[in-house]
């Protein structure tokens, strides 16, 4: 069952901001939790390949695997949030491609012709691709599923607090995943916003549209 509470797109996307201080009292459901993942990856990746990995951490035991190498200034959001959920990208999300092509053509959503063309279009790229590469995609897919993540979770009536300030390289280990394989992307922190403790929280001040924009 949907659980969404926000479907004011307007607010959802205007009125997100990033929390620091979650409410310790407000808990979200493992079932709830699946449902947000299972919107998120709806998110879109490179010819589709979907490169990512989620580990959510909801438990004290894992709270403390990520106090071992996240840095001093995001432990409040470790510390009082509901969940964080640690995305990773996926370097041989590739080598399941005709999983996912042959199950979309097995289901009728695609011709076996249009299967066959999509996978000798695609994933030889893939095939070879230099690890550099591979990261590279791998983060820009999981990046993607971040924000998306960010946007359910407040559709949900969630906050979030996107994090990066970490030991990149050993999240993968702690976390009990192939560092090799799996490649940092981002954590998201999920909760409840303690608004007490978040009324001195700066507001963020944004860059005008003409400072970043270029029309060609």
């Amino acid at each position: 069952m949907m659980t969404i509470r926000n479907n004011d797109f307007t607010d959802v996307v205007l009125n997100r901001h990033s929390v620091r201080y979650f409410d310790t009292e407000a808990k979200i459901s493992r079932e709830e939790l699946t449902e947000m993942i299972q919107q998120t990856i709806l998110a879109p990746s490179a010819c589709n390949l979907q490169p990512w990995k989620f580990v959510i951490i909801d438990t004290e035991e894992g709270k403390e695997k990520l106090r071992s190498f996240f840095l001093q200034f995001n432990l409040p959001q470790v510390d009082t949030a509901a969940a964080i959920v640690f995305i990773f990208g996926d370097t041989n999300a590739y080598k399941s491609y005709r999983d996912v092509w042959n199950k979309a053509a097995e289901e009728g959503r695609i011709s076996p012709e249009k299967r066959d063309e999509v996978l000798r279009t695609f994933l030889p790229l893939y095939e070879a691709a230099s690890y550099e590469g591979l990261v590279t995609d791998a983060k820009i897919g999981g990046s993607l599923a971040a924000m998306q993540l960010m946007l359910v979770a407040r559709a949900h009536g969630y906050d979030t607090n996107a994090i990066q300030g970490y030991n990149a390289k050993v999240a993968a280990e702690i976390l009990g995943l192939d560092p090799v394989r799996y490649v940092p992307t981002m954590a998201i922190a999920i909760g409840k916003e303690d608004v007490l403790k978040n009324k001195d929280t700066v507001k963020t001040t944004r860059y005008s549209v003409d400072d970043v924009t270029t029309f060609l």
